[in-house]
């Protein structure tokens, strides 16, 4: 029964800080210019999850890293399929990595 409540206790507080937000600023109006930042937001979190990853891919030699990331970003701005930027990134490291 323990186990149960834990569970329980649990997801309720999981589930709070995500359900509010959507509660409460999905009724509101923002200015456009709120609205313009809110949307960059997700594509600023993915970049400060993402940035130490290609720093810290070889402690040895970053440049294996920043050389993925590149690749990546220059595929990206080609606007080509996100599966062509991913796999050209990886492509990119090990290349890097077999020619240290």
């Amino acid at each position: 029964m323990t186990i149960l409540l834990t569970i329980i206790g649990m997801s309720i507080v999981t589930i709070l800080p995500r359900l509010l937000p959507i509660l409460i600023v999905g009724r509101m109006a923002f200015p456009k210019w709120v609205n313009k930042w809110l949307n960059a937001v997700p594509y600023a979190a993915l970049g400060a999850l993402i940035f130490p990853g290609i720093l810290s891919i070889d402690q040895e030699n970053p440049l294996t890293g920043i050389t993925g990331g590149l690749v990546a970003v220059i595929l990206a701005y080609f606007r080509l399929h996100v599966l062509f930027v991913i796999f050209g990134a990886i492509i990119a490291a090990f290349l890097m990595g077999l020619f240290r």
